[in-house]
């Protein structure tokens, strides 16, 4: 039997980035449902799950001028760090760095993740 270790999230108030950094979090790893009603179940750590992920800004550093706290970023498959659970003033979440360079697409609003990967289940 597997145990996985719990981690209490860090307490922060505030968080500033460095430079250009981007910081993300609503980055979705869990089963998805077709337009047609097909269940694709939890795809992390597989080959199948290897495809872009949308994600939220949550935080930038000073000198990032391509993207806002708020918009939705499309970033190039595993172009992001592991989480860091963090609990701040409006809850618990996972944030995760992004390289800049592996930002595919911008949006002002969230955008459904209709993409599906080549590989056979």
């Amino acid at each position: 039997m597997e145990k996985k270790l719990a981690f209490a999230p860090h307490k922060i108030r505030s968080l500033t980035p460095l430079n250009d950094t981007i910081l993300v979090d609503e980055m979705k790893f869990d089963e998805r449902i077709t337009s047609g009603g097909i269940v694709l179940l939890n795809d992390d750590m597989k080959s199948a799950g290897i495809r872009p992920r949308w994600a939220r800004v949550y935080a930038i550093g000073p000198k990032q001028t391509d993207v806002q706290i708020g918009q939705y970023v499309l970033i190039t498959h595993g172009r992001w760090t592991r989480g860091v659970k963090i609990e701040d003033e409006n809850g618990e979440r996972t944030i995760r760095k992004v390289d800049n360079d592996d930002v595919l697409l911008i949006s002002d609003e969230p955008v459904d993740d209709l993409t599906l990967s080549d590989k056979v289940y």
